[in-house]
């Protein structure tokens, strides 16, 4: 089965472009992104934090058997409402550094709408270090779960 969530991988440049179009109004697309409580159900995680404003911050963590086993946090540096969100990710515990996220949310019909998430990564190593963990599995699965949680929203 074809995943809908696309990521892409120039060959020698440290970022990747994330593409998704989602059977959701734009509003609804970005409030799976703005509001913890929905961002928690289709992310599963918890937030910890979640200040959605220009220098604001984040973070989560998500737990297995009641053990931490991921967490994650930032600063946000632009947030504009149903357009976009800039933010840094850092993954606490482990050997990757900070890296940079552009968030765009863009309304195709009123019904419709695509997230363009274009992520920069220190080195292309890094990158590929990424690339090489099933991130695609794992943000194809989340976005599934956007879809489904947001749409009962509608």
């Amino acid at each position: 089965m074809e995943q809908q969530t696309k990521v892409h991988a120039e060959d020698g440049k440290q970022e990747l472009v994330i593409t998704r179009e989602f059977d959701l109004p734009l509003e609804l697309l970005f409030k799976a992104y703005d509001e913890p409580e929905l961002f928690e159900q289709w992310m599963g995680t918890k937030v910890l934090k979640m200040e959605n404003k220009k220098h604001g911050s984040y973070a989560f963590e998500t737990s297995y058997n009641g053990n931490v086993v991921f967490r994650a946090n930032g600063t946000i540096h632009e947030f504009i409402p149903n357009q976009k969100i800039i933010r840094t990710f850092e993954m606490e515990n482990t050997a990757f550094p900070v890296q940079l996220e552009f968030l765009e949310f863009e309304k195709l019909t009123d019904e419709t709408s695509r997230l363009t998430i274009h992520i920069v990564f220190r080195s292309v190593e890094f990158r590929n270090q990424l690339l090489q963990m099933p991130f695609a599995q794992g943000i194809n699965m989340a976005h599934n779960q956007l879809q489904e949680i947001a749409g009962k929203l509608k």
